[in-house]
């Protein structure tokens, strides 16, 4: 399995690195991690009480990503910045599994964009590319296929199936549920995230992951293409 990214998407400010997590254990709750996401979820909540998240560098930095790939802004929040709307609004985040909720709490904390996908689900290789339109697209929780709009960057495996349009919605085809062994995760940044915070999310994702649910994990720069 390659993880590949066209050089047009690079260039349009997408920054990106991906970890693999094989081995993995993501049945039942921890209640070593139970305990220590509500200290996690109450620090990030006070951290993020009344930011505007236009003035934030980073947050913005992926609307201006849409801006410039000529996406729309009002239906297409960041997934990051959704996450930080969710928690203020209900001052925590609802448990889903080990893994998602791990990724969801790094994301809250690097505000970068992340997702999980279960690798034994994916078509061969992974591409970030820009669509043409011809892709298969299931998004998550539902059960038929809605029409892709063309040149949006995506994550799109060798059946020409969208893992996850832009960083905003993943698919039901690869959904990490408590039977997932195998995971990839992206790690996605725009303009105004150097490249080592990304490498360093990367590890981050790694050593809690690895903590509560055990496997052995590896940062992968996807190849250029």
């Amino acid at each position: 399995m390659e993880f590949r990214v066209e050089k047009s998407v690079l260039d349009a400010g997408v920054k990106i690195v991906f970890v693999v997590i094989r081995g993995l254990d993501n049945s039942g709750a921890n209640p070593e991690w139970q305990e220590r996401r509500e200290v996690l979820l109450r620090e990030l909540s006070e951290r993020y009480n009344g930011i505007d998240v236009h003035q934030d560098p980073v947050l913005e930095g992926f609307n201006i990503l849409h801006d410039n790939t000529g996406v729309k802004r009002r239906k297409n929040i960041p997934a990051s910045e959704n996450l930080i709307k969710l928690l203020q609004k209900h001052g925590s985040l609802a448990y889903i599994n080990k893994v998602v909720d791990i990724y969801n709490i790094i994301s809250l904390d690097t505000k970068l964009a992340l997702g999980a996908h279960n690798i034994d689900k994916v078509s061969g290789n992974v591409t970030l590319r820009f669509t043409d339109g011809t892709e298969r697209f299931v998004p998550l929780g539902q059960s038929e296929p809605i029409p892709v709009n063309p040149h949006e960057y995506s994550y799109i495996d060798d059946s020409n199936e969208v893992l996850c349009r832009l960083e905003i919605r993943q698919v039901q085809k690869t959904l990490v549920d408590e039977t997932a062994h195998n995971v990839f995760y992206i790690v996605q940044g725009n303009g105004a995230t150097p490249d080592e915070m990304l490498h360093q999310t990367a590890q981050k994702i790694i050593d809690l992951t690895t903590q509560y649910c055990g496997g052995v994990g590896e940062i992968i720069v996807p190849k250029v293409v």
